[in-house]
């Protein structure tokens, strides 16, 4: 492709990330369109919680959906190259496999035991990350053969990933801040050491039918389900630091709050047996918990966001000032900012864009 041509493709990526679209029109019109800039034979596109770098969801292509399982545990499992959450931290946040492995691509566990079977190659990897927040994954595939993807791929997608995070980071406005008006409660999923599914609630198969997961693949659980199990593992074994919970989109509007922990049972002596099974809750997300998020998506800086969550509290400008160590002038113009970023004119309004129901 020539240059004038392969410019005008990119720029058709980054129209794409632009358009104010959902998360699946997101997915849908940035994989076309970077289908129009480099070959790709199969890719895997997910939404991440920014604050625990859980997936939330993801739209995996064929055949990379019959195999979702095991990518996902070789996510958790410590032992490969260019893990999602590890590629957060990295300058860029793209690698390929071939450059991880210095082209020895036998020497990653995810090629040798998941991707030669399925007859794929080399992997684009990035972490989608504006503002020093990441808000999804994307992987790009090639057929297996000698050569994959170019330094020149991997920097089309370092340059067009912060406008790919921007553009998933705005969906999470236009998929709204509405709360259930009924809550029945919370439902509980109990999974064994293999993630496999022990026990279920009716509430939490109810739960589990509202994720909004584009392909649960071969998962008997949603992405954001079994992901949280997967974490509470990987921290049990020293192999992560994230914590095992994220806030997963609900079809129709609203969030779900997912968080794992492991039972313990009594013994015969009054102590505690460990090696329990893996419950995961899923309840729908009060204010507290989707607040940080919904901040975080209308872009604001640390400093607006903690202005923004003492207001949201109900704190008066004068406590803000002692709080926060800052003037009363600093305190209006951060709340401005916030006025501004939201689209909103008051305090008034500004808990009722963030803590009332409605789309943005």
């Amino acid at each position: 492709m020539g240059g004038r041509a392969a410019a005008r493709h990119e720029q058709d990526v980054i129209r794409a990330c632009h358009r104010g679209r959902d998360v699946e029109g997101v997915q849908r019109e940035v994989l076309a369109a970077l289908r129009r800039v480099t070959t790709i034979d199969a890719a895997f596109f997910a939404t991440a919680d920014p604050d625990t770098l859980l997936f939330t969801g993801g739209r995996s292509e064929d055949p990379l959906a019959a195999a979702q399982r095991w990518f996902l545990d070789n996510e958790f499992g410590g032992t490969d190259v260019n893990t999602f959450a590890g590629l957060v931290g990295t300058p860029g946040h793209v690698a390929t496999l071939d450059q991880a492995t210095r082209r020895e691509r036998a020497a990653s566990p995810r090629y040798r035991e998941i991707m030669a079977p399925l007859g794929l190659g080399d992997e684009l990897r990035a972490a989608l990350v504006v503002d020093d927040r990441c808000w999804g994954y994307l992987c790009l595939h090639r057929e297996d053969g000698e050569h994959g993807f170019a330094a020149a791929d991997a920097a089309l997608l370092a340059r067009v990933g912060p406008h790919i995070a921007e553009a998933l980071r705005r969906a999470t406005l236009v998929h709204g801040t509405a709360l259930a008006a009924a809550d029945a409660g919370p439902g509980v999923v109990l999974l064994d050491e293999h993630l496999e599914r022990i026990a279920v609630t009716g509430r939490a198969e109810e739960l589990m039918g509202r994720i909004a997961d584009a392909t649960p693949g071969t998962l008997r659980v949603p992405a954001a389900v079994h992901t949280a199990a997967a974490a509470l593992l990987a921290l049990e074994r020293g192999r992560s630091t994230m914590p095992p919970r994220a806030r997963a989109r609900a079809r129709g509007g609203g969030w779900l709050h997912v968080h794992a922990a492991r039972l313990h049972a009594d013994d015969n002596d009054g102590g505690v047996r460990s090696g329990g099974p893996i419950a995961v809750v899923i309840e729908h997300a009060d204010a507290a918990t989707t607040t940080p998020l919904l901040l975080a998506a209308h872009g604001l800086t640390p400093r607006e966001t903690e202005v923004a969550r003492l207001v949201l509290r109900g704190v008066p400008t004068t406590a803000i000032v002692g709080e926060l160590h800052i003037s009363r002038h600093t305190v209006q113009d951060h709340l401005k900012a916030v006025f501004d970023k939201v689209g909103v004119r008051s305090r008034r309004e500004l808990m009722g864009r963030l803590l009332g129901a409605g789309p943005s």
